[in-house]
């Protein structure tokens, strides 16, 4: 099945090419010239949001826990429907990047720390990516992991680098429609080589049926929070609705977006869970301890692809597979070289630089911040577990003051950047706490190494929000000039 994933590969870069021949300005690199239609937006908005964290690590929780894993994706349903009033709104605002956004609202502290915030994200996302395509290589062809996520890293950069955001939009119609047909096509087979749905409610445990699944409400609002709150605050997908023609493509697409990520993500875990059918009791799928491997239930949709499928069916599952993890890949390297090119490099190191020279610059950091995200890959136990701590970053230090600069008028500048600080000082705090093994028990809460991250959300967002309020209520009310822009009309 590798010739599959080897023909699609090339159609990306060739696309990209050729698109590249049309980028002449930032404008056109960073937002696509600001001129994509409703269809070729949703297209590339699904596609950057489901990702490796939706193939391999709502895929695992699923494969784990069962239906309670939606709990993830349903974060991002409710999310949407409050990102599709403000979309024309965030259109209407013109700017390039979420940072722009929080110096025009606030100060430019805001803007470096929403600047810092996001990357760290965004490398973390682009960073499972790489995980997941290492792997896909690994259960494709044998190569080692290690080596398969620089193989990807290199094909990613590649493809990013040549056209921008122009080559991403483009080919995300196209990927999307790749994504929705092989996880469709796959499910009712899966499902069969289940044995049908008596013989999986048979074979897997009672709770993988229930509403919170065996770990309880607490954990599934913990897994709920984070995309709930990085979805309101997602740079990359703001950074879209910025290459809209105006606010009401925007506002469509978001419809579409909705629609498409309830379908997909819904199937995708279903698929998972049809193959928790097939390898509840393989051995390759279990723990030293007896109990299902987390790192190994991740791998359950391309292990199904490659073996667990008649082959045409598994062929498309693969190509709709590589599609999820080079869609984001590319997306999540775009958005920080953006910050950094128009946030840092742009706006502090050289304000008179050339459309040129910015281009050339966020090219040069493409290549680096991919660099950078193939060492994030060792920092952490799961993809489950760096996407949640991806998302409570964006979550917890971005969206509070990103909302507020468009829902509170009372938000001052002092406010907006001391929430962002918090935010990711609480969130860094958490993951060097579990660092170091630690663990407890609270009888509704137990935390140990493989879920303390569903619980990253609750302190971090808790201080964030604190923050932003106490400082703005004991500050001086913000100038009207600040908070107009954002008011509704």
């Amino acid at each position: 099945m590798i010739w599959a994933i080897g023909i699609y590969l090339a159609f990306l870069v060739v696309v990209s090419v050729r698109k590249g021949r049309d980028v002449k300005t930032q404008e056109d690199f960073m937002v696509a010239g600001r001129g994509v239609t409703a269809t070729f937006l949703v297209g590339t908005l699904v596609c950057t949001w489901i990702g490796s964290g939706s193939l391999f690590g709502g895929a695992g929780r699923a494969f784990r826990n069962g239906f309670s894993a939606l709990w993830m994706s349903g974060g991002a349903w409710i999310g949407l429907a409050i990102v599709y009033w403000l979309a024309p709104r965030v259109r209407k605002i013109a700017q390039y990047t979420v940072p722009d956004i929080l110096e025009t609202r606030y100060n430019a502290t805001s803007r470096v720390l929403g600047t810092i915030a996001i990357i760290i994200a965004y490398l973390t996302i682009a960073g499972y990516q790489f995980i997941g395509g290492g792997r896909l290589l690994n259960i494709l062809t044998g190569i080692d992991p290690v080596l398969g996520q620089i193989i990807i890293a290199l094909l990613v950069v590649t493809y990013t680098i040549v056209a921008g955001m122009r080559s991403i939009v483009a080919l995300d119609l196209f990927n999307g429609i790749m994504i929705t047909a092989g996880v469709l096509l796959a499910a009712p087979f899966a499902l069969e080589a289940a044995g049908g749905w008596e013989q999986l409610t048979t074979t897997l445990p009672a709770t993988h049926f229930s509403v919170f699944g065996s770990l309880g409400a607490a954990s599934a609002i913990g897994l709920f929070l984070p995309t709930f709150l990085l979805l309101l605050g997602e740079s990359s997908i703001y950074q879209k609705f910025m290459s809209a023609r105006d606010g009401a493509t925007a506002r469509r697409a978001v419809i579409g977006m909705i629609l498409g990520v309830i379908l997909i993500e819904t199937v995708l875990d279903s698929v998972a869970i049809f193959g928790a059918g097939v390898y509840w009791n393989d051995p390759s799928f279990q723990a030293a301890d007896g109990g299902i491997s987390s790192r190994a239930s991740e791998t359950v949709i391309l292990t199904l692809g490659a073996h667990g499928l008649p082959w045409i069916v598994g062929a498309l599952l693969l190509v709709g597979g590589a599609a999820i993890i080079f869609s984001t890949a590319n997306t999540f390297l775009m958005v920080p070289s953006t910050n950094l090119a128009r946030d840092i490099y742009q706006r502090f190191l050289k304000p008179g630089a050339s459309e040129a020279q910015v281009i050339f610059f966020q090219r040069v950091m493409i290549v680096v911040l991919a660099g950078v995200a193939l060492l994030i890959t060792t920092v952490f136990p799961s993809i489950l577990a760096m996407a949640l701590y991806a998302y409570t970053m964006v979550g917890a230090a971005v969206t509070p003051a990103l909302l507020a600069a468009f829902l509170w008028k009372r938000a001052t500048p002092a406010a907006g950047a001391a929430s962002v600080a918090m935010g990711i000082f609480s969130t860094v705090l958490f993951a060097v706490w579990v660092s170091t093994g630690a663990t407890f028990d609270w009888g509704f809460i137990q935390i140990d190494q493989d879920t303390a991250y569903d619980y990253i959300i609750y302190p971090a967002f808790i201080a964030s929000v604190l923050t932003l309020v106490v400082v703005s209520l004991l500050g001086k009310p913000p100038e009207e000039s600040k908070w107009k822009p954002f008011a509704a009309e």
